[in-house]
C-alpha cells in the first residue's frame, strides 16, 4: 500500500535531514515496516527523487514558509513536505491532492497538533499557485 510506502520514505528522509545515511537504513525501515517489493519500489523513487532534486524542493518550501523562520519549521514537517512536493512535482500518476492528503496524515501521526493544518495549506499554496 502506498501510504505504508510514505510512511517509511518519511522516515528515511527524515532521517536525512540530520545526516546523511546510506542504504542500510532505508533497508531496515522496509524490512520493519514489512513493505511489498512494489511498495519498496515506490519508497526508493519517492527517496531518490528526494535527494535528487533535494535544494530545488528546499527553496518552493522556503518561499511557501517565508512567513516562518526556518528554525521555525519542524523537521518532521519538512520531510513530510519534501515528499509530498516530490510527488506532486514529479511523480504524473498521482493526483496532487492525493499527494497532499497522504502528507497531512502523515503530519497527524508524526508532528505536532497545528501540523495538520500548517502542511495542508503550505501544499494548498503550491497546488493552486
Amino acid at each position: 500500500m502506498r501510504s505504508d510506502a510514505r510512511e517509511a520514505a518519511f522516515k528515511v528522509v527524515f532521517a536525512d535531514l540530520f545526516c546523511q545515511n546510506d542504504d542500510t537504513l532505508a533497508r531496515t525501515v522496509f524490512r520493519q515496516d514489512k513493505l511489498s517489493e512494489e511498495d519498496i519500489s515506490f519508497a526508493e523513487a519517492l527517496i531518490a527523487c528526494v535527494k535528487a532534486h533535494r535544494e530545488e524542493l528546499l527553496t518552493v518550501i522556503a518561499e511557501k514558509t517565508a512567513q516562518f523562520p526556518d528554525h521555525r519549521v519542524f523537521a518532521a514537517d519538512k520531510a513530510i513536505l519534501l515528499i509530498a512536493l516530490a510527488e506532486i512535482k514529479y511523480f504524473d500518476d498521482i493526483p496532487p491532492v492525493v499527494s497532499a492528503s497522504e502528507a497531512t496524515n502523515l503530519a497527524r501521526k508524526y508532528s505536532t497538533e497545528r501540523s495538520t493544518d500548517f502542511v495542508n495549506g503550505v501544499l494548498g499554496g503550491i497546488i493552486n499557485a
